[in-house]
């Protein structure tokens, strides 16, 4: 049986490519029955789509998988705390369970600016559970910003 921290490590993977893009390293994957149902790199730049979020990806190709919109006892995996655009689409799609990594505190959607996952108002509750390698998705993302920083100065 794959374990989050093995599945979390797929995300971070793409995470990294992501990042060999010039795409912010944010990596996400849907798992349904313990099968890997959509992949997803965050791809603003390249895609010119304020909304091709690595969630927002994966949840993408799980529902053309699937052949519905409807992400049903599916669990999404992120490095990063999910922002408020896609929690909203997480709750819209039914995803069961959310999985991510490194916290974000400027945008963090399940907890650290609010959390949108446990809003009484909302008709649907994800379960989420934050920090599975959490270090390491953090660094992915620091060593990121810390280039960018470099290579601005030159």
């Amino acid at each position: 049986m794959t374990t989050d921290i093995d599945f979390m490590q797929l995300a971070l993977d793409l995470a990294k490519q992501a990042a060999a893009l010039g795409e912010v390293p944010v990596g996400a994957i849907v798992v349904k029955d313990n099968v890997v149902i959509g992949r997803g790199g965050n791809s603003p730049i390249a895609l010119h789509d304020p909304t091709a979020h690595a969630e927002i990806m994966a949840m993408r190709e799980a529902a053309a998988y699937l052949g519905n919109y409807r992400l049903v006892d599916c669990t999404l995996y992120v490095t990063l705390e999910p922002c408020a655009m896609c929690s909203g689409a997480m709750q819209h799609a039914r995803i069961a369970k959310l999985v991510y990594g490194a916290s974000d505190p400027k945008t963090g959607a399940c907890g650290s600016v609010v959390n949108l996952m446990a809003e009484p108002k909302l008709n649907h509750h994800t379960e989420v559970i934050g920090g599975i390698l959490a270090v390491e998705c953090g660094a992915v993302l620091s060593d990121f910003f810390r280039q960018r920083r470099v290579l601005s100065k030159q």
